[in-house]
């Protein structure tokens, strides 16, 4: 028999989400983006005059004015997140993700380059079509040729490649989803350029759409070819959970009967050598060779093992990734727990 309290329960958590909860929350993370911050707000709320929403700024670690900036041009629709520390774009949009409290959530560069006028038809699209993700593709980006497009393209094909969800510009910040699809991207470390694959571990229904770019105007981009690595290295994590993070031991297990089969080959043919007479000692260039092949092996293989470690530590005890200093509502401090109140109510 159905507990007559927990249906009052479900109900009255329906009534209050639908009474007060924003429609849209728009997290923005910015570092040093002093500049950006009046025009970015400004371009946000002409946007999005005809929806109910929020903005939500996450300030991860900035060195310069823009703490300032953003007390000074908020308003009562402004959640202001300042970190104890940069910790990653990443984390940062899980920390507006977390404080925000918008039935539908859409992320956005800071620098000024995405369009928030783009937003509404994203949204739109999102619920007249019945999609959970919308992701933003930068047509005719305004970047560098050969240190950020030539990269990004290279980046993207791989991606694609490697994990099947075909999204033409994962490099794009500019994405709407909905709330529950958001709440469960455990973001954490570099792992934003990969919220497709992300959203569809979870069984998201995904498309894409054209969006507008622009040139920087004001502050220095934080992106530049070294990241590249980075990429590779999370690209093997994204892959690792995308194929094999219910069935480990299809890869683990695949990959040993493999080497195993090898090393017993060579060891029979070295074994065959001895006995017909010949020498098989002192040779450095084979014992180099197996060394390189193993130690990659097994740094892979502890990678990936290292990664699914803290997750499951992450999540298991509900941990934070990052330390809030203070939180702003409108321009007054409030308390930095995740009761952000809406039109003046819990």
């Amino acid at each position: 028999m159905v507990n007559p309290e927990l249906i009052l329960s479900s109900k009255l958590c329906l009534t209050f989400e639908l009474y007060f909860m924003r429609e849209l929350s728009v997290v923005i993370t910015v570092m040093n983006e002093e500049e950006n911050i009046n025009p970015l707000l400004e371009g946000v709320r002409s946007a999005l005059q005809e929806i109910d929403y929020e903005i939500v700024l996450v300030d991860d670690g900035s060195t310069d004015r823009t703490k300032q900036q953003v007390l000074k041009w908020a308003d009562e629709r402004t959640v202001f997140i300042e970190l104890r520390k940069n910790y990653g774009q990443s984390t940062a949009m899980t920390a507006g993700i977390d404080y925000s409290t918008g039935r539908y959530i859409a992320l956005l560069d800071g620098d000024m380059q995405n369009d928030p006028s783009d937003i509404p038809g994203m949204l739109n699209m999102l619920k007249r079509e019945d999609w959970d993700v919308v992701a933003g593709n930068r047509k005719n980006r305004k970047d560098e040729f050969f240190l950020r497009k030539i990269p990004s393209k290279i980046a993207n094909s791989l991606i694609r490649q490697m994990t099947g969800v075909p999204v033409k510009d994962y490099g794009c910040t500019l994405k709407v989803f909905r709330r529950e699809i958001a709440e469960d991207l455990n973001l954490y470390g570099e792992l934003h350029r990969f919220i497709p694959v992300l959203a569809k571990i979870q069984g998201a229904k995904i498309t894409q759409v054209d969006v507008k770019h622009h040139p920087r105007i004001f502050g220095k981009s934080k992106y530049g070819i070294n990241r590249t690595l980075r990429v590779l290295s999370d690209l093997i994590l994204i892959v690792f959970f995308r194929r094999y993070i219910q069935k480990p031991m299809h890869l683990f297990g695949n990959i040993g009967f493999i080497s195993l089969g090898v090393g017993v080959i060579i060891n029979l043919y070295l074994l065959a050598l001895k006995i017909s007479g010949h020498d098989i000692w002192g040779k450095p260039l084979l014992i180099l060779g197996l060394i390189f092949l193993l130690g990659g092996i097994q740094l892979i293989t502890i990678g990936i093992l290292a990664e699914i470690s803290v997750r499951t530590y992450v999540e298991s005890q509900n941990k934070k990734t990052y330390r809030v200093r203070k939180v702003y509502q409108s321009r007054q401090e409030v308390n930095p727990s995740l009761e952000i109140t809406v039109n003046g109510e819990l």
